[in-house]
């Protein structure tokens, strides 16, 4: 007998099955919106590290910048990828003919993100994530804003 069979004999819970990785069926593109503003802000913070000043603490603070913006470029990956494999339909295809090439130039991005230090693909990874969130929250007949965006994002 495996593990799995014996926990499952065990185990007074029952087994259930969901149709998407969110069965609650709750979905927002706000988390990648927020991952894609940390890449810029990191992207920022590496670009302006003195090379010519490089003691331990520039240095730790280097590699914690990288490993943030590598992150959250695959937050945004992951959560696009949800989004597009969950929740948009082919009915979103055919209303809003864009969609398609507009979260596989996100996903392309994010991952462009990961590779590079590159402060205008960050900036356009912002923006391709508003793109799929605009047509997200009109699919849903609501007109796509984030007010709070600058105030996040901050200096």
């Amino acid at each position: 007998m495996n593990v799995i069979s014996l926990i499952k004999r065990l185990s007074p819970v029952a087994e259930v099955h969901a149709h998407c990785d969110v069965p609650c069926g709750i979905y927002d593109p706000i988390a990648a919106k927020i991952a894609a503003q940390t890449v810029q802000k990191m992207v920022m913070r590496i670009e302006a590290i003195d090379p010519n000043v490089m003691d331990l603490s520039i240095g730790n603070s280097f590699t914690r910048y990288v490993t943030v913006k590598e992150e959250h470029a695959q937050i945004v990956k992951d959560e696009i990828g949800m989004l597009w494999s969950d929740y948009f339909k082919p009915e979103h295809l055919e209303k809003y003919p864009d969609l398609h090439e507009t979260v596989w130039n996100t996903l392309k991005l994010a991952g462009k993100c990961k590779q590079n230090v590159d402060l205008d693909a960050a900036k356009q990874l912002v923006a391709a994530v508003d793109a799929v969130s605009t047509i997200f929250w009109a699919s849903k007949g609501v007109e796509y804003s984030d007010p709070n965006a600058a105030v996040r994002f901050g200096a």
